[in-house]
C-alpha cells in the first residue's frame, strides 16, 4: 500500500476546495443557477479553504491542515443538514430550500449523478480527510 505524503495530501485537498469553487462558480454565474440559502453557507466554507489551504501548500506551511480540517467540518455540518433536506428526511416545515428562491430538489441540480449537496458533502469529507492526512508528518 502506497502511503501519501504530508505534501501530496495538502496538495490534494487544495485541489479539491479550488475545483469545488470554481465548479461552484460555473454553476452560479455561467448557467445561471441561483442558490438555496443552505448553499450559500456551504458556499461561506468552501471559499476560504481554497484560499487557506492553497497559501498554505505554496508557503509549505505544514501546520495549515488544521484549519482544512475545521472549515471542512463546518460545510460538511451544514451539506449533511441539506442533503437531510434534499432527501426528505427533515420535515417539511423547516426546508429553507423551497419557501422562496431556487430548490435543491430539481432535476438541473443533479451532477454526475449526485445532487449539488451530496457533491459538497462528498467534497468536505475529502478536504477534511486529505487536510487530516497532512498532518501526519507535522512535528510538534
Amino acid at each position: 500500500m502506497t502511503r501519501v505524503s504530508g505534501d501530496t495530501a495538502l496538495g490534494l485537498a487544495w485541489a479539491i476546495a479550488l475545483a469545488s469553487s470554481l465548479a461552484i462558480l460555473f454553476i452560479g454565474e455561467v448557467l445561471g443557477q441561483m442558490p438555496c440559502l443552505l448553499c450559500w453557507y456551504q458556499r461561506a466554507f468552501m471559499f476560504p479553504l481554497a484560499v487557506v489551504l492553497g497559501l498554505g501548500f505554496w508557503w509549505r506551511d505544514r501546520r495549515v491542515g488544521r484549519y482544512g480540517i475545521a472549515l471542512a467540518i463546518g460545510g460538511a455540518v451544514i451539506a449533511f443538514w441539506h442533503v437531510g433536506l434534499y432527501a426528505g428526511l427533515i420535515p417539511e416545515p423547516i426546508q429553507p430550500c423551497t419557501a422562496t428562491g431556487p430548490s435543491c430538489t430539481d432535476n438541473n441540480q443533479i451532477i454526475l449523478g449526485l445532487p449539488i449537496p451530496g457533491l459538497s458533502l462528498v467534497a468536505f469529507a475529502l478536504i477534511a480527510l486529505f487536510s487530516a492526512l497532512s498532518l501526519k508528518e507535522t512535528t510538534p
